[in-house]
């Protein structure tokens, strides 16, 4: 545990301790309603002064707290330190005193308790690597150096423009360890930010691979200078590759204060074999110098090297480009350690940009001066008078530019046996330089920086890309060791990944490969910048307020662009990892949020939509059924779910509507809403929650369908479970449940009752009562139910008793439903009602109707037995399930029929019961057709009565029952609103 000591006065002297892997974690307390009989002061870790003072009470009372940087440490805003809720403060005259609290100290420390100030070392170390000692003068000689100058430039202003976002994103909030890796996930989210984790980590370990090969290069050439050849060039290369890795990897292990005091000691280094180079620019060359090609600043070498020459089949400007570009690929390195600076916020802007400066000018400074072909060969110095040779008299036949400086390597020339010049010798900074063996220093330097960061870079992202395990068996590499935190596992991963690379041995393929990830990563990075911005989110605010959206986009279009022209084939190798990688996390929906800028924008997106689309006009063809679904918990009642989510999944809204009752809102658990939408999430079911309290049900839904939706995003269809114990209940919930009917048409809504067979509630196949409260196994219990609407239904039919023309939403539902996996083999049959003697040419009509429909319904069966009376043992069940509702004279006693009523409305008075015996037998017989031919349907839509206004609630509510009741399948009582839903027509 670390230790802040404070440099001002009145400041305390706090404990800390350290977590970086995500936002500052403390010990919320909660304040609790019961009333404290001693009030004890609260309890913090202090060393020399009470903290008391921190937790200062506001003006208004002792527990609304004036704002405290520990109540915002967290990224969600349920969780907020120790701030006292409403409910706690309406409370207020419960508690004597504020409640206990620990001021955790972990926050605190995350922001002051750093150990590095800069990055702008570390970038420089990284930037200034192998490629500009071993392949500076290469590039130079083919490009020439106007093109070596725009290739420098041009790799700045994407790094630059990099930069800025990086700049950008760092400073909108609390960087921890990951790197890019952490700032792309946390900005465009996880399905973004794991690909390029990966990547990332990846493009690390071959950067480290390519500076150790680049290292290993230099010595196997020092050895040869000496003639020390262990097996031959290629695999002395590989051997000094492998065990400088291996002691790199043990740098890192012993810690960052090692690797540390290691980069400034490679720093100072550089700087001296930089001063030792321009120093050697401007001393005379030597004999043995110009032999090499070497003549200082001339203006006619330096004309001549202005333009390209290019040399081999596959030598053009982008592959010089692409060779270059990992020299410029060092500019994350700040962020890459951002979880070890003291303050990132301000350290990775100035140090990255500060780097990217100085690296430039340094690049740009070194225009090689010198030949492109030389022999090395002190013979080849011309002889004769010095006049002559400089008025050309005795240079005929003498090719090249050495001519002019007396100078003959027309032979090496000729036969491209030329071992110098700037074309040819990699060694040619050490040759220009005063001192040849500094120059190696600085090679050494410069590799095993690079080197040394790119292997503790990309343990620590690929170790904060493990802890959020977005992918599996990776989980593994996530593990810390030490105070630190240190990702030993992930370090050896990157060990293995580099010595692979390592024997390839081949610096140019591996720079190459490089150039497309580095790209890649850059391209995303200048995206999520683009992106958080035009989003317009109110937590877009970064500190660094020198970028641009439209840069930010220029400098991630400028990277896909450079990632094909360099090596298309990688690009698209490196594109399809990603596109492989986002597939495998958008599929399996990981349980983060991170306030991603792609939630913004799905919200900005989704509010646009909704208004533009309230000023369009309604049309039959657009006509989608938008249900509200009185499931109460749906986790209770799930056939009544997955029976709506069948046919308005990816089609229309649904909304699981709740009515909580008055005796059931107490009892009802906080985090009852956030279970129930984390149920339907892992059903798989499209729907919103929206919970309602009321006094009753009729109350409840009135209230859901007038307030329910936005704008044109409203329900239009209300869906309710069939109350099958209406029986035993009572009278007034019987009549509520009516009233509910009779209020959903004077809504002008259209109305779905869905039926089961065992009912609807869970509850009655368990032994335990459901509720929200319900204990964990019990919930595993509730995850696994099955319904019938998720099984495949087969061959079997849908049947449809379209007996009353509604508008057509009778045979929309099962229409949608055929569409469905599960339902697409079933056979929908259409019933009507019709006579003998017109039954073909009714039956005619209606296949005509449905073929302009475009409804591949092709089996329509008229009913012509509609009206006989129904058998007398159906009458009678009927006549059984009203008997206890029906009011009778006899029953009056002096009390007037009318009075009786008024105090029991939902009784049927005699005068009732026959004026609608008629319609109570029709719906008998309808029931007994039903059941004769639907006994092996799978569903049953049967369209629903619409009640006068002078029908019993009890007598109605006995015709449903009537109508669905000893069937073997679920039926459905469904009625539209009266308004067409189905045309024929194009416009």
């Amino acid at each position: 545990m670390g230790q802040l000591t404070s440099k001002h006065r009145g400041l305390p002297h706090v404990h800390f301790s350290t977590n970086d892997e995500g936002p500052p974690r403390y010990s919320p307390h909660h304040f609790v309603g019961r009333i404290q009989q001693h009030c004890e002061p609260p309890t913090i870790t202090v060393s020399d002064v009470d903290l008391r003072s921190l937790r200062r009470p506001s003006l208004y009372s002792n527990l609304d707290l004036v704002p405290q940087l520990e109540n915002y440490a967290s990224s969600l805003p349920h969780l907020h330190g120790s701030r006292p809720s409403l409910e706690t403060l309406r409370r207020a005259s419960e508690v004597g005193c504020p409640a206990k609290s620990n001021l955790h100290d972990s926050f605190i420390d995350s922001f002051f308790a750093r150990k590095r100030r800069h990055s702008s070392v570390r970038c420089m170390l990284n930037i200034w690597g192998v490629i500009l000692f071993l392949r500076l003068s290469k590039i130079t000689s083919e490009a020439g150096i106007l093109l070596m100058w725009l290739i420098i430039l041009m790799s700045t202003v994407v790094t630059s423009v990099t930069a800025l976002s990086v700049s950008a994103i760092a400073t909108n909030g609390r960087v921890v360890s990951g790197g890019a890796y952490f700032m792309i996930s946390r900005s465009l989210g996880p399905e973004i930010g794991g690909p390029i984790g990966v990547v990332f980590s990846f493009a690390n370990a071959l950067a480290c691979a390519l500076n150790t090969v680049g290292f290993a290069e230099e010595v196997q050439a020092l050895l040869k200078d000496f003639d020390v050849v262990m097996v031959d060039e290629v695999n002395d290369i590989r051997i000094i590759g492998v065990i400088t890795v291996t002691l790199l990897l043990l740098i890192s292990l012993a810690g960052m204060e090692w690797e540390s005091k290691a980069q400034i000691l490679f720093f100072i280094v550089l700087l001296v074999s930089f001063t030792n180079y321009f120093v050697g620019t401007f001393l005379p060359p030597t004999q043995e110098k110009q032999a090499q090609g070497i003549f200082g600043y001339r203006s006619e070498i330096f004309i001549e090297n202005l333009m390209p020459d290019w040399r081999g089949p596959n030598s053009n400007f982008f592959q010089m480009f692409a060779i270059f570009f990992p020299s410029a690929t060092g500019i994350l390195s700040g962020v890459n350690i951002c979880g070890d600076l003291k303050d990132p916020t301000s350290a990775i802007p100035k140090g990255t940009l500060m780097a990217i400066f100085f690296t430039t000018l340094s690049y740009l400074a070194i225009s090689v001066t010198v030949v492109r072909d030389a022999s090395g060969n002190i013979t080849d110095i011309l002889t004769g008078n010095i006049t002559d040779i400089l008025t050309g008299n005795i240079t005929d036949g003498c090719v090249g530019l050495g001519c002019k400086y007396g100078w003959n390597f027309t032979q090496c020339i000729e036969t491209q046996s030329c071992k110098y010049g700037l074309a040819n010798s990699l060694k040619l900074l050490g040759q220009i330089s005063g001192f040849y063996y500094l120059i190696t220093a600085g090679v050494f330097a410069a590799s095993l920086s690079s080197a040394l960061g790119f292997l503790v870079s990309a343990p620590k992202v690929f170790q904060c890309l493990c802890k959020d395990n977005l992918y599996p068996y990776i989980g593994f590499f996530a593990k810390g060791y030490g105070k630190n935190n240190e990702p030993l596992r992930a370090y050896l991963l990157c060990f293995v990944i580099a010595v692979a690379f390592i024997l390839i041995a081949e610096l140019n393929t591996i720079a190459a490969l490089i150039s497309n990830f580095f790209l890649c990563s850059y391209g995303l990075i200048n995206f999520s910048c683009f992106h958080a911005s035009i989003t317009n989110s109110p937590g877009w605010r970064p500190a660094f307020h020198y970028y641009s959206k439209w840069t930010a986009l220029f400098g991630a279009v400028v990277s896909v662009v450079l990632m094909l022209l360099f090596t298309w084939w990688a690009a698209l190798t490196t594109f399809g990892i990603i596109v492989f990688l986002f597939g495998y996390v958008n599929y399996n929906k990981p349980k983060v949020n991170w306030g991603s800028s792609v939630q913004a924008g799905t919200y900005n997106m989704a509010l646009s939509y909704s208004v533009s689309l309230s000023g369009v006009e309604d049309h039959v063809k657009n006509f989608r059924p938008q249900c509200l679904v009185l499931t109460g918990p749906p986790n209770q009642r799930p056939a009544l779910v997955d029976f709506v989510g069948s046919f308005t999944k990816h089609i229309s809204l649904m909304i699981c509507g709740d009515i909580i009752m008055e005796q059931d809102r107490k009892t009802r658990a906080p985090d009852a809403t956030e279970c129930l939408v984390k149920w339907m999430n892992k059903r798989k079911v499209r729907s919103f929650y929206s919970p309602f309290s009321s006094d009753n049900l009729r109350v409840g839904a009135r209230y859901l369908m007038q307030a329910s939706g936005l704008g044109k995003l409203k329900p239009n269809t209300l869906v309710l479970g069939f109350k099958a114990n209406w029986r035993e209940s009572s009278p007034e919930s019987i009549n509520d449940y009516i009233n509910t009917i009779y209020d959903t048409f004077d809504s002008n809504y259209c109305l779905c009752i869905l039926r089961m067979m065992d009912g609807q509630d869970v509850c009655d196949q368990f032994d335990f009562e459901v509720n929200q409260g319900f204990e964990p196994d019990e919930a595993l219990m509730l995850e696994t139910i099955t319904t019938v609407f998720q099984n495949d239904q087969g061959k079997k039919t849908i049947d449809v008793y379209w007996v009353a023309d509604d508008g057509g939403l009778t045979l929309l539902v099962p229409y949608l439903l055929t569409r469905r996996k599960r339902w697409r083999r079933s056979k929908v049959r259409v019933f009507i009602v019709g006579d003998e003697q017109n039954m073909e040419e009714g039956r005619n009509e209606m296949l005509a109707l449905l073929k302009r429909f475009r409804l591949d319904f092709n089996d329509v069966i008229v009913m012509t037995d509609s009206e006989r009376r129904p058998q007398a043992k159906n009458l009678n069940r009927f006549m059984d399930s009203v008997a206890p509702f029906r009011l009778h004279h006899e029953q009056q006693e002096g009390v007037s029929l009318e009075e009786l009523k008024q105090s029991s409305p939902w009784k049927i008075s005699d005068k009732e019961f026959e004026a609608f015996k008629l319609k109570s037998e029709r719906k008998v017989r309808l029931n007994e057709i039903i059941r004769r031919n639907s006994q092996h349907a799978a569903l049953v839509l049967v369209s629903l009565p619409v009640p006068q206004s002078v029908c019993p609630s009890a007598l109605y509510m006995a015709w449903l029952d009537t109508l669905t009741c000893s069937l073997h399948c679920p039926a459905v009582l469904i009625r539209g609103n009266q308004q067409n839903v189905l045309t024929f027509y194009c416009q």
